[in-house]
């Protein structure tokens, strides 16, 4: 086949569950094809936005892309069950081979395509290892010569993510070197064990993926002397409030949420979702930075400000559609929220 055959690449749209296996008593890999002829073309790290109808609202979540972007032809995400989780329990329970979701992506910008390196340091914790198995995936394919430390931290044995393939590429690829923590062994991630697995760490490119008080103690173990912080780099999708910045004392406005009846005060130089957040409104969040969008709605009334980082595509934005958490009001708003 030439490269004038190739499919086009996917760019959003409806993608069809191929194959569900499961991988640990509570994580399962969906893998998916697009409804029409298309290739993936992805960097290893990347995620999608699931646009899902659930009970007959929508809802919106991000899922890293586990599967290489050497492997175009189909795409996987790996999801784990969380307790009381929507979404996580609408996959698990609906998303079978034949069924088909919407989804748009690829997006995001953690991953080494963007950060090339002789050496790498894959930091995890739960289901944040999908991201950076996408990129162990994509070097062992592409079988790059580059020397990778994994470290990933589970519960218990069993809840390893990914554990036989793991243990199959640290068995088989020469300058690949993975170790588990294991929380009922009482065994984790300190400066000691790091300066141990990775004595070279301040040669090493960063990669760290996980729940927030993990990645927030792995920053406290690399702010060690010597280590640049512009080698260390993160992702995590959490649906927590997004920060609350101190409300601004100049000019403020009022922003109405049609669906919830609150009004609340919003100055010009706060998102609307963190002023939501600091008013005491939940609203639907994710990435915080104008690129997954799961804050996506409709501006009914009033203008913004929107900083966006391609989660909204020009016609929603025609369409009256802003991003509450890059969006800025510049008069008073009514919001369809």
């Amino acid at each position: 086949m030439t490269t004038g055959n190739l499919p086009p690449a996917w760019t959003g749209g409806l993608l069809v569950c191929k194959r569900v296996h499961d991988v640990t008593a509570d994580v399962r890999t969906f893998v998916l094809e697009p409804t029409e002829p298309r290739l993936f073309r992805h960097d290893p790290g990347q995620f999608l936005t699931l646009v899902l109808d659930i009970d007959g609202r929508p809802v919106e979540r991000c899922y890293t892309i586990s599967s290489p972007p050497t492997r175009p032809d189909l795409v996987a995400i790996t999801v784990k069950r969380v307790p009381g989780g929507l979404v996580s329990h609408w996959l698990h329970d609906h998303l079978t081979p034949g069924t088909t979701v919407r989804a748009r992506g690829p997006l995001g910008e953690f991953s080494l395509a963007r950060h090339p390196a002789p050496k790498y340091l894959f930091l995890s914790a739960g289901s944040g290892i999908t991201p950076v198995m996408s990129m162990t995936r994509t070097l062992h394919d592409l079988a790059h010569p580059v020397d990778v430390v994994f470290v990933h931290s589970a519960r218990t044995f069993d809840d390893i993510i990914f554990r036989h393939e793991l243990d199959f590429l640290a068995a088989t690829a020469p300058h690949f070197r993975v170790t588990h923590l294991l929380d009922d062994r009482g065994e984790q991630l300190t400066a000691e064990v790091l300066r141990g697995l990775a004595p070279d760490l301040l040669e090493r490119e960063v990669f760290t993926c996980g729940p927030a008080g993990y990645m927030e103690a792995v920053r406290h173990l690399l702010a060690a002397p010597g280590f640049d912080p512009a080698r260390y780099h993160e992702e995590s999708f959490t649906f927590d409030a997004p920060a609350v910045p101190e409300p601004d004392t100049g000019q403020g406005f009022k922003v109405e949420f049609t669906r919830s009846g609150r009004t609340i005060d919003c100055d010009a130089h706060t998102p609307v979702l963190a002023a939501a957040s600091r008013a005491g409104l939940t609203l639907p969040a994710s990435c915080a930075r104008g690129m997954c969008g799961t804050c996506k709605t409709t501006l009914l009334a009033g203008a913004v400000d929107m900083q966006h980082n391609g989660g909204i595509r020009p016609r929603e934005i025609a369409n009256n559609k802003i991003l509450l958490c890059c969006s800025t009001p510049l008069d008073d708003l009514v919001i369809d929220a």
